[in-house]
C-alpha cells in the first residue's frame, strides 16, 4: 500500500519535506530579493521598469540580454528591464507576482491552475504548446522499471501541484494504475537530482530544464514522455495585473519580442543554447546539448491564447480537480489577457 506524504512517517521523509519547505522559501527570496523598483515607478527619464527573472544561460531572453536586442525593443515602448532573481518553477514566481515584487514570469499551466486558486494578481498573455519530448517520467537505466505499470509500489519525485505531479497522474490514469499505488515524494525540482541519483526515489517526473541533463548523462531514460501520456501542459507568460493595466504598450512590446524570438529560436536554436558560457553548471554539453537542440527545433512558439488553448487549460484544471490536487474548480477565462487587443 502506498504511503501519502501528508503524514511524515519516517525520519527520512521528515528531512525531505523540511528541505522542500526551506527550498521554497529560498527560491521566493531569490526571485524577490534583487527587485528594487516599486510597482509602476518610472526609471531614468520616465522609463518604466519591468522586472523579469534572470534567464540564466539559454533561451530568447538570455540572447536578448546578451546582444542588447531586448533592451532596444523595450526602449521603443518607453521601458527597460530589471533582472530580478532567476527563472525557475512558477509557484514562487506567482507569489512574487501576487506580492507586487515581480512583473513578468513564465510557467506551465499545471502550476498556473494551482496558482489561480489563490486570488491571483496576474494574467496569462501567451501560450506555448506542450513539450512532448522534453517532459516525462525519468527512471534510471538500472531501475528495473520498464513500463508505467512498474511504478506501482515505487516512490516518484514530483513538484507538488505542478508539471511533475501532473505528468505522473496522467501516466497512471492512462495505464490504469491507481494513483494511491504510487508514493508521490514532493520536492522542488532544483533539489531533486541528488535524491534521484542516490536512489532515494525510484523515478522523477520533470521537464526539460531538469530532464535534459539526466537524459544526456546516459544513465536515465523516460519511461513515458509528455507525448506518451497525452500532456496538455502548455507553457505561458504571465504579467502582474497592475502592471498590465498601467503599461499595456510595454506588455505588447515584450510579447512581440518573445513571439518573434521564439520563432527564430526554433529555426536556428544553436545560438540560444549556452548563450553566456559553455562551461559550468548552467551549460549543456555533449549528448545533453544535442537533446536540447532537438527539443527546441521541435518545440512550440509563443502565441496569443486562443479559445482552443483555454479549453485545454480547463481540461488540466478539471483533471487536477478529479485527482484531488485542487479542492475547488478554477475559472480560467477571467485570468486571460487578450494580448492582440492591446494594439
Amino acid at each position: 500500500m502506498a504511503h501519502h506524504l501528508t503524514a511524515p512517517t519516517t525520519p527520512t521523509r521528515r528531512v525531505v519535506r523540511t528541505a522542500a519547505a526551506l527550498a521554497v522559501t529560498a527560491a521566493l527570496f531569490a526571485v524577490t530579493a534583487c527587485g528594487g523598483a516599486a510597482e509602476g515607478s518610472p526609471g531614468d527619464k520616465g522609463t518604466v521598469v519591468v522586472r523579469i527573472p534572470d534567464p540564466k544561460n539559454s533561451g530568447v531572453l538570455a540572447l536578448g540580454k546578451k546582444d542588447g536586442s531586448l533592451a532596444k525593443a523595450l526602449a521603443a515602448a518607453g521601458a527597460r528591464v530589471e533582472w530580478t532573481g532567476s527563472s525557475g518553477p512558477f509557484a514562487p514566481a506567482a507569489q512574487a507576482l501576487n506580492a507586487g515584487q515581480l512583473d513578468i514570469a513564465t510557467g506551465s499551466i499545471t502550476s498556473g491552475v494551482t496558482a489561480l486558486t489563490q486570488k491571483p494578481g496576474f494574467k496569462l498573455f501567451s501560450a506555448i504548446e506542450p513539450d512532448g519530448a522534453g517532459e516525462g517520467i525519468l527512471v534510471r537505466e538500472d531501475s528495473g522499471i520498464a513500463a508505467v505499470k512498474d511504478l506501482a509500489g515505487r516512490k516518484v519525485a514530483v513538484n507538488q501541484g505542478g508539471t511533475g505531479e501532473y505528468l505522473l497522474l496522467k501516466a497512471l490514469a492512462r495505464h490504469g494504475v491507481p494513483a494511491g499505488d504510487v508514493e508521490r515524494v514532493y520536492l522542488r525540482p532544483d533539489q531533486t537530482a541528488s535524491v534521484y541519483k542516490t536512489g532515494q526515489v525510484d523515478a522523477w517526473a520533470s521537464w526539460a530544464a531538469y530532464s535534459v541533463a539526466e537524459l544526456g548523462s546516459g544513465d536515465s531514460r523516460f519511461v513515458a514522455d509528455g507525448a506518451a501520456v497525452g500532456s496538455d501542459n502548455y507553457s505561458f507568460h504571465a504579467v502582474r495585473t497592475g502592471f498590465a493595466e498601467r503599461h499595456p504598450k510595454v506588455v505588447k512590446a515584450l510579447y512581440d519580442y518573445l513571439r518573434t524570438g521564439s520563432a527564430a529560436q526554433r529555426a536556428d536554436p544553436e545560438k540560444y543554447v549556452n548563450v553566456f558560457t559553455d562551461r559550468g553548471p548552467t551549460a549543456v554539453t555533449g549528448a545533453a546539448r544535442e537533446l536540447q537542440l532537438r527539443i527546441l527545433r521541435e518545440g512550440g512558439t509563443v502565441e496569443p491564447i486562443t479559445a482552443d488553448d483555454i479549453a485545454r487549460f480547463e481540461s488540466v484544471a478539471r483533471f487536477y480537480l478529479d485527482q484531488k490536487v485542487l479542492t475547488k474548480p478554477v475559472d480560467i477565462k477571467p485570468h486571460i489577457l487578450d494580448i492582440e487587443a492591446l494594439g
